[in-house]
């Protein structure tokens, strides 16, 4: 993949369980930072969900403001189940982005959508676990982004008791 950038930042998450989902799925699709605002995850974040400790790879933080974090050649991007989005399969992803996705028990923020470069949604029967959603739209951006795939990214990402073949 070519040098990038890209975060995810959610809004008040509830479950310390999504989280640990949304930290993986950083690790996996090679995302640089992911933040979050609202105090519910801060209290929860004691119940370890991350287990693969990429906080320990990649930086977890709260902020006041999401919006803050869009700085001079960053997109703010928006995820949701909105009228007027674009369908993440038609979405070209800025080479700089943060993607921001709302709690599982509501909605973004009209702020921060109407602060947005972009608002996107991912095409479902019905809504989508916060910690799903993160993953569809990270291996979109990487599967849009790179033609590079070959062997040694199975052997360096399976798990090691997985030796299995294709004969």
């Amino acid at each position: 993949m070519s040098e990038s950038f890209a975060a995810i930042g959610l809004v008040n998450p509830k479950s310390p369980t999504n989280v640990g989902g949304v930290l993986r799925a950083a690790g996996c699709y090679d995302a640089n930072a992911v933040y979050f605002n609202g105090n519910r995850y801060a209290k929860a974040a004691k119940y370890h969900t991350d287990t693969k400790n990429i906080a320990d790879n990649i930086p977890i933080q709260q902020v006041d403001d999401l919006t803050s974090l869009k700085i001079a050649g960053r997109a703010l991007v928006c995820v949701e189940l909105v009228e007027g989005a674009t369908p993440l399969p038609q979405f070209i992803h800025p080479e700089n982005a943060l993607y921001v996705f709302g709690p599982e028990d509501g909605s973004l923020p009209q702020n921060i959508v109407d602060a947005a470069d972009a608002v996107v949604y991912v095409p479902t029967t019905g809504c989508m676990n916060l910690a799903a959603t993160v993953n569809v739209l990270l291996y979109d951006r990487m599967a849009k982004r790179s033609t590079n795939f070959d062997k040694n990214q199975i052997l360096a990402s399976r798990d090691t008791n997985n030796r299995l073949t294709v004969g």
